[in-house]
């Protein structure tokens, strides 16, 4: 885990997120918390439980991406998922226990990656190798005539030459034959789902033990086949039990699991019908909040100190309309503000990857230079805060598709302007957008 103070993550945050500052604090200090529990002495270390945290605020503010950036931050494994999704079918929905697989499976390619970079010296080398016997076969054996010289010599030096050509580059687009492996699927059959909806959790890994592999010999350039054995000979290098075990214990103490829309699994004052399947939902929630042990097709995971970041809009609900038992295991409450004028102009140019900037690297790569004025970012701003004044909130995510609109017609154009400066103002912003400024029913026009 990154050691990183809560200062110190705060301002990684500030570097991609605009405003929210006491959602940004509170995640660090969690966060920190963390770091600190792995140092506490092991009989202690048991008892310190995650200050689980529950977000309040409307959509497009930036509760989901203070999660998403954090688990960057830290390495850590990170899901997100709707609460809502565990009430779409009947009453019991999918497993809710199929959201700690799913951050296995994260984990599990956290921990792959790791382990592929310490092998990736010796992969390379054995892939050279490879590929050499591929372009330059060895002979079963060597049969010298009377004065000739020894052809295995002979053989060594060529593929020697051949050798400093792969390295330089040079055989990048020469033809080999090589062998690939493709796992067969396992057909499901009737009895053999799972309660998220796919196989039981070591079924699917028992099938693919005993179905046959599917052996194919393909013909490709160099450079492809480089990729394909790159592959082959990590998962040759890797322990595969080691990757499982780690991945395991990194989902345990360092998992971020994000629930979203937790308002919407609030019921309804003597509620029936779709009530009684969000009440459930809740009750189904407490142990993986509170602490359980779930299989998964990698080894039991408890999920004791998985951090659960629970988040909501919250308009015509409480968090206190939650189970009291869930609502417990929240302890930590932040709210976040509704985005101003000027959020909506420091969300356009602050951010390292502010749509400004993206869309301008966008044009760039066909030759056109596109610059924003200063009068144009808070024309856009004004814009965007109106139209979700005047309509549905939906926060930050309104500017998408008013940068999309405003740059429709440039973005068409620009493979045959070939090169040229665009000089984006309040004027041309005004004139994309006349037609919603000149209506007052902004409505007609939800963008």
């Amino acid at each position: 885990m990154k050691e990183l103070t809560p200062r110190e993550i705060v301002t990684e945050l500030d570097r991609h997120i605009v405003g929210q500052a006491d959602a940004k604090r509170a995640v660090a200090v969690a966060i920190r918390n963390r770091w600190r529990r792995q140092r506490v002495d092991e009989s202690l270390r048991k008892e310190i439980a995650p200050k689980n945290i529950m977000m309040i605020g409307p959509t497009g503010v930036g509760k989901t991406e203070i999660a998403r950036r954090l688990a960057k931050l830290t390495g850590a494994p990170f899901i997100k998922v709707e609460a809502t999704k565990y009430t779409e079918v009947g009453y019991y929905g999918r497993d809710v226990e199929s959201m700690v697989r799913e951050l296995v499976e994260n984990a599990i390619g956290i921990v792959r990656e790791q382990e592929m970079a310490g092998v990736e010296a010796e992969a390379k080398r054995r892939v050279d190798d490879r590929l050499l016997e591929l372009l330059a076969p060895t002979p079963s054996s060597f049969s010298v005539g009377p004065g000739e010289e020894d052809p295995a010599e002979r053989h060594e030096r060529t593929r020697e030459k051949m050798r400093a050509m792969l390295v330089a580059g040079e055989m990048e687009e020469r033809e080999v034959e090589i062998q690939t492996e493709k796992k067969v699927q396992a057909m499901m059959l009737p009895g053999m789902g799972g309660g998220d909806g796919g196989m039981d959790i070591d079924m699917q890994g028992m099938l693919e033990k005993i179905l046959p592999k599917q052996v194919a010999r393909r013909k490709m350039a160099v450079k492809d086949a480089r990729k394909v054995l790159f592959e082959q000979e990590c998962e040759a290098l890797i322990n595969q039990d080691k990757v499982n075990a780690k991945a395991v214990e990194l989902a345990e103490n360092l998992g971020i699991i994000f629930l979203d829309e937790m308002d919407k699994v609030v019921a309804s004052e003597g509620g029936k019908g779709a009530d009684v399947s969000r009440q459930g939902v809740q009750r189904d929630l407490l142990p993986i909040v509170e602490g359980t042990t779930v299989q998964t097709r990698y080894g039991y995971v408890k999920t004791d100190h998985i951090l659960f970041v629970g988040a909501g809009a919250f308009h015509k609900v409480s968090p206190s309309d939650l189970m009291p038992e869930l609502q417990g295991r929240f302890p930590i409450r932040v709210e976040l503000n509704d985005l101003t004028h000027a959020d909506f102009v420091r969300i356009l140019t602050e951010p390292r990857a502010s749509l400004t900037k993206q869309y301008a690297a966008l044009m760039a790569t066909e030759g056109v230079t596109v610059n924003f004025t200063d009068d144009a970012i808070d024309r856009l701003a004004q814009l965007a805060f109106d139209v979700n004044q005047t309509t549905q909130n939906i926060g930050a995510r309104r500017l998408y598709t008013m940068m999309e609109r405003l740059l429709e017609e440039l973005s068409f154009e620009a493979p045959d302007m070939k090169t040229g400066a665009v000089p984006i103002n309040a004027a041309y912003v005004d004139e994309r957008f006349r037609e919603i400024t000149a209506d007052e029913d902004l409505s007609r026009f939800i963008l």
